[in-house]
């Protein structure tokens, strides 16, 4: 715990620290309300262009050609509460969140391959996400002015999005195995900013700080492949198992420093080269009958994080990554019960904490410090419920789902130590903090999303 709290005492943002799980490093994706309200889980089962997310043998399985749309309604909220207050902040996005498409080839032939198919699909997401804290007047920095000022307020603001195109072919053989391969390109943009207001407690004036290398900005194009194979044990009964490679990310980046010996305060620009973990996934699938099938997914990351190093920066963040993520293990479970023309669906899905218990020293509630354990900082399991509704209308089809994710976490923030080897304090046009200890609130986050698919079969 020592050696994690050392590693974690490092000039890295915090939010660079949390976008690398959180956003370049995450598995979730925004299918079609189908696939969503049975929680993503359809490794097994397959049959449509969102297999490409999950297990690409599943495009084997179609029958039939197949084109969809989704429009996405994404409600996040935050609830950040230290020092016995609370802030709450929500936003909505409205989006085009899915297009998928299957194309079928019989093979009229005597072989026991009996169809080749082609599909595509398009995800595309929200990654905004605000956090604000209130401020704690036991909390008080001196300043070498003479004047001390008391927090008044913390946000992490991060927003952009995330897309993932996939182009793959599946293989029937014999109506009882499939088998298939994907392509994935991903494409991201972030906006992150990481600030603090502060009230001078001899003017009552409020000042702005931004922490060193913040606000940056990164784009990111990146770049996964995928196999898969479903078998049938029974008429009733499948399994299947894929595997994801890691994505390799090449993210352009630029950001704001302070205080430069030479520069004084000026942007930089940088490339960096980042590579999520390897993925595995094995499914079950149990169909009863044409009105009732079940599905059940876990996937398993079996790799780190990883960053090419050019500098420190680079070190900084690899240790951290190698000596405090963990696996990360998710449980998907769907089900759909059809009744003539009506399609009913429910679904649950977790994934686990992907960092161990972390050691930091963090400000008490009445300005003091000590040092803590945290099994939740900057990021926690997730829990998502879902559950949706649709109508076949034979050759059109429409769907709606609404799903429910939700987190707890500790939130770490106004660390910046500024030494003769680390420059990571938090800077105003006319002062700078410098802080060993981290403030931390808790954090409820809140996800309610809504979605609505429309298809056509052919």
């Amino acid at each position: 715990m020592s050696i994690s709290a050392a590693f974690f005492a490092q000039a890295q943002d915090v939010s660079v620290i949390r976008n690398s799980i959180d956003v370049y490093s995450s598995s979730q994706n925004i299918g079609s309300a189908k696939f969503n309200a049975m929680g993503g889980s359809n490794g097994a089962l397959g049959g449509d262009a969102n297999s490409l997310l999950t297990n690409p043998a599943g495009l084997g399985v179609a029958i039939s050609g197949e084109v969809s749309g989704t429009l996405s309604i994404l409600s996040n909220k935050n609830t950040s509460s230290m020092a016995g207050s609370s802030v709450a902040y929500k936003s909505n996005q409205g989006d085009l969140g899915n297009v998928g498409a299957v194309m079928t080839f019989q093979l009229m032939t005597e072989s026991a391959w009996k169809f080749i198919n082609v599909g595509v699909n398009y995800s595309n997401q929200s990654i905004d996400n605000y956090v604000e804290t209130p401020g704690n007047s036991n909390l008080i920095y001196d300043f070498n002015n003479g004047n001390s000022s008391s927090l008044a307020r913390h946000a992490y603001d991060r927003y952009g999005y995330m897309s993932k195109t996939s182009l793959g072919v599946g293989a029937n053989y014999n109506h009882n195995l499939y088998i298939g391969a994907g392509l994935n390109f991903f494409n991201s943009s972030i906006d992150q900013s990481d600030t603090a207001a502060f009230t001078s407690l001899q003017t009552g004036a409020s000042e702005y700080f931004s922490k060193q290398n913040t606000p940056f900005f990164e784009r990111g194009n990146g770049f996964s492949a995928s196999l898969g194979v479903i078998g049938k044990v029974s008429p009733n009964f499948r399994l299947g198992a894929a595997l994801e490679t890691p994505t390799f990310w090449n993210i352009d980046r630029s950001y704001n420093f302070y205080n430069d010996a030479i520069y004084g305060d000026d942007y930089a620009i940088e490339n960096r080269k980042f590579t999520s973990p390897l993925k595995a996934t094995v499914s079950a699938a149990f169909i009863a009958n044409k009105s009732f099938s079940l599905n059940v997914d876990y996937s398993l990351g079996l790799t780190t994080p990883k960053y090419k190093e050019y500098g420190v920066a680079e070190t900084e963040l690899n240790d951290f990554f190698k000596e405090n993520s963990k696996n990360v293990s998710e449980v998907r479970l769907g089900a759909e019960y059809r009744l003539k023309q009506f399609r009913l669906r429910g679904g649950y899905a977790y994934t686990s904490n992907p960092l161990d218990a972390l050691v930091i020293s963090s400000f008490n509630n009445d300005g003091s410090t000590s040092d803590k354990s945290y099994n939740n900082l900057m990021l926690n399991n997730r829990n998502a419920l879902s559950f949706g509704l649709g109508y076949d209308f034979k050759s059109f089809y429409i769907d709606a789902a609404y799903q429910n994710i939700s987190s707890k976490y500790t939130n770490p923030f106004m660390r910046g130590v500024v030494n003769d080897n680390v420059e990571a304090g938090y800077y105003s046009p006319t002062q700078l903090i410098s802080s060993d200890s981290y403030a931390v609130s808790d954090v409820k986050n809140n996800r309610n999303n809504f979605f609505i698919t429309l298809g056509w079969k052919f």
